[in-house]
């Protein structure tokens, strides 16, 4: 048996058969797969998995053609011959499966974990894991020592990703700040949408620029797996802090809406405005936006996939076809009450979903013309108001629904709105990939010319 406390330097995918460590996987659903799939391109030859017991045969036969992966009919089996474990398990089974799982790991592994929420997945370690393994979860050096870390970081190497060294605490309060909230107006986006029983691009108010790219978001968020979600908001406790002041902030702009108070609904959001955003322009930390033109957008509307016709212009005029975008205000008003400041994460978690998250709302308060028009409109125009309604309404059922901690009134939420809005899931997902590389090209030409 090799020892990897010594000697690691030249340990690769490509090392002697003999020399490479077990990889183990418990846990074989979509991101099992991927990084089964990952790991044996790599080079890795010793990788060992499962999933619950009663899919075994189906499993064999799904992962047959990747070189190196061998199926074992359960976790015991999986953690007993493994140097290196990765649970890959929804946050909120972990404790369970590493309760059973867990005793059974090898003396000295390295244990690994995939969830999207690390605090469920600290306490299972601690609690069921023996002392005599180490735990360095995706490179979260919570208890091991140098070389286990570093172990980790070689087997992981195919994935050619950029390491972040954190704490557990760390991560989650990061996740919770770049994706509570925007997870959260997103939901109710589409839960508005489907309260009020309409399909926003055919209605023609809601198919240019920055409103093609909140509905691609929303599509995107709701055609994937309701327990990505669900898991954030209510395991996390920075999360369930955030979405409840992100219901409380829809309401008190509302409330200043239908009061017709601009002033009011001014000074607040140009107060969310200068806590969010101005000192990173006024220090040039960023030059460049994220989003770039409604022209460039236009392009990507729902509703050219339709009968319809988008209408251009050759121009960003700020007033045109503005609304309330009572959304965008609630979530930068939601950052500000928070103290939250999104664009000191950019770097860290630079995902392309999360640079589109923060750059709608960049795009809106950054130019003060179009941001006055959307005030402008909340306080006086009710073309939108009854959609703004539904929102705040949206918005408060997401709050109570994370509130309670129920994972199945969050699914039950998720999965109406999402049958709702399926029959366009495709088109949204392949018109969103190509916006988002589109916007990521003109971002890095912009940083390439500063």
């Amino acid at each position: 048996m090799p020892c990897f406390k010594d000697g690691m330097t030249d340990l690769s995918p490509s090392s002697p058969i003999d020399e490479q460590p077990v990889i183990g996987i418990i846990g074989m659903g979509a991101m099992g797969r991927m990084y089964a799939k990952y790991l044996s391109t790599g080079g890795w030859k010793k990788i060992y998995v499962c999933d619950r017991e009663e899919k075994y045969e189906q499993l064999r036969v799904d992962v047959k053609d990747l070189p190196g992966v061998t199926v074992l009919k359960n976790g015991h089996l999986v953690a007993r011959c493994s140097d290196f474990i990765m649970y890959s398990v929804e946050a909120e089974f972990i404790d369970r499966v590493v309760a059973e799982y867990g005793p059974s790991t090898k003396v000295g592994a390295v244990v690994s974990g995939q969830t999207s929420v690390k605090d469920p997945e600290r306490q299972a370690f601690e609690k069921h894991l023996p002392r005599d393994v180490h735990i360095v979860s995706c490179i979260i050096q919570h208890r091991g020592p140098d070389w286990a870390r570093h172990l980790v970081e070689i087997i992981l190497a195919p994935f050619k990703s950029h390491y972040v060294y954190l704490s557990y605490e760390e991560h989650d309060l990061i996740t919770a700040n770049t994706q509570a909230v925007t997870h959260a107006a997103f939901l109710s986006m589409g839960t508005a949408w489907n309260c009020a029983g309409y399909f926003p691009w055919e209605e023609g108010t809601y198919v240019r620029g920055i409103e093609t790219v909140k509905v691609n978001i929303m599509l995107r968020i709701y055609s994937n797996q309701w327990h990505v979600y669900a898991g954030l908001a209510i395991l996390n406790p920075s999360a369930k802090v955030q979405i409840h002041q992100f219901a409380q902030s829809a309401t008190d702009l509302f409330k200043l809406m239908i009061k017709g108070d601009e002033e009011g609904l001014r000074k607040r959001v140009y107060r969310a405005r200068d806590i969010v955003f101005d000192d990173d322009y006024r220090e040039g930390i960023r030059k460049e936006p994220i989003i770039l033109s409604e022209k460039m957008l236009d392009q990507f509307s729902l509703a050219r996939t339709t009968a319809e016709s988008v209408p251009t212009s050759d121009d960003d005029a700020p007033t045109a076809g503005s609304n309330s975008h009572l959304a965008l205000l609630t979530m930068v008003d939601c950052w500000a009450e928070l103290s939250i400041r999104p664009f000191q994460h950019l770097e860290l978690l630079a995902t392309p979903i999360f640079r589109l998250l923060i750059g709608v709302a960049e795009y809106l308060f950054r130019d003060t013309a179009r941001l006055d028009a959307a005030i402008h409109t909340a306080a006086h125009d009710p073309t939108h108001r009854s959609d703004d309604v539904e929102y705040v309404i949206a918005a408060r059922g997401w709050s109570q629904c994370v509130s309670f901690g129920s994972f199945e009134l969050y699914e039950r939420r998720f999965k109406e709105t999402a049958t709702f809005f399926e029959h366009r899931f495709a088109d949204a997902n392949k018109l969103g990939a190509q916006m988002i590389k589109a916007i990521l090209e003109g971002e890095q030409s912009g940083s390439n010319r500063a």
